[in-house]
């Protein structure tokens, strides 16, 4: 009997602390294929804007600034001579000229499709800090 009990503690075991990672390497790649296919089925660059109704007396007479993609714009009142800025300081100055020479006008702000957003903002904020209450965003 004094063998049996020499080889039964002769045997160690010895417990393997390892994470099998193979479950988890499916289970990522299950849901790689998942985004794989539901990536193009919704494209990131359609917003859908909502349509805007015209108002129900439009102004006969206001200011209207230009935008154009290269920084310069245009600034007057709507059917008569507009003077041409090259940036968008300079838009600004004659900006707040035009709202204290004509404060009770509303503003509309056509901007170029190629324009930034932010710069349309920042013309907006401009003519606030201005004085002008009313501001529309022309469309199509």
């Amino acid at each position: 009997m004094g063998q049996t009990s020499t080889m039964r503690s002769g045997r160690s075991r010895k417990f393997k602390a390892e994470i099998n990672v193979v479950p988890y390497i499916d289970v990522m790649l299950v849901l790689l294929v998942i985004f794989m296919v539901v990536a193009p089925l919704t494209p990131p660059n359609t917003i859908n804007l909502p349509k805007a109704g015209r108002s129900t007396q439009p102004p006969t007479d206001y200011l209207e600034i230009e935008l154009k993609p290269n920084g310069a714009a245009s600034i007057g009142i709507h059917g008569q001579a507009f003077s041409a800025t090259k940036n968008r300081e300079q838009l600004g100055q004659r900006l707040a000229e035009m709202a204290h020479k004509h404060p009770d006008l509303p503003l509309m702000i056509s901007a170029d499709k190629d324009i930034k957003y932010d710069e349309v903002v920042q013309t907006i904020t401009q003519a606030n800090k201005s004085g002008i209450a009313r501001v529309g965003l022309a469309t199509r």
